[in-house]
């Protein structure tokens, strides 16, 4: 217990000193490594929007093969390019299916591989066929083997 005698000074407590640059620095050192790694994890936004329209486009095509099925009607789908504003259509649907025909977002482009259009039906297996879409500097692919779904083919499978 501090006194009043000369030369006798108070103690003063480790925590009412405050922070040390130390202390400072090891916080902002790992506070910059954490938004680092949180940054580089985040997934670029262009190949995020890209898959999305891929997915919507193969949900899309799944809708109109099991239409052409199901009416027995000759469906096929193919991109357009013309001042329509549409982006793609659904030929051979019944007027009562209104699939929509464009992309959700800008800049997408599509390239029916070995051919101009795809068929999708009346038949059971259709053959194999392949979509690829672009937007910007990247690309994915959508693809069937005739039976199974248009699925997105990732870049290592594609190889």
């Amino acid at each position: 217990m501090p006194t009043s005698a000369p030369g006798n000074k108070p103690r003063r407590s480790r925590l009412s000193g405050g922070f040390t640059l130390i202390e400072l620095m090891v916080v902002v050192a790992l506070i910059a490594i954490a938004s680092a790694a949180i940054s580089l994890a985040l997934p670029d936004a262009d190949a995020a929007q890209l898959e999305r329209e891929a997915e919507r486009l193969a949900a899309l095509l799944e809708a109109g093969r099991a239409e052409a099925r199901v009416s027995a009607l000759s469906v096929s789908w193919a991109p357009v390019r013309n001042d329509s504003g549409d982006n793609f259509r659904f030929q051979g649907l019944p007027p009562r299916i209104a699939l929509p025909t464009r992309w959700l977002g800008q800049g997408v482009d599509v390239e029916v591989i070995g051919g101009r259009a795809l068929l999708l039906g009346p038949e059971p297996f259709i053959g194999p066929q392949r979509l690829r879409l672009r937007q910007g500097q990247h690309e994915v692919l959508l693809s069937t083997d005739g039976m199974a779904p248009f699925a997105l083919v990732r870049e290592e499978q594609a190889k």
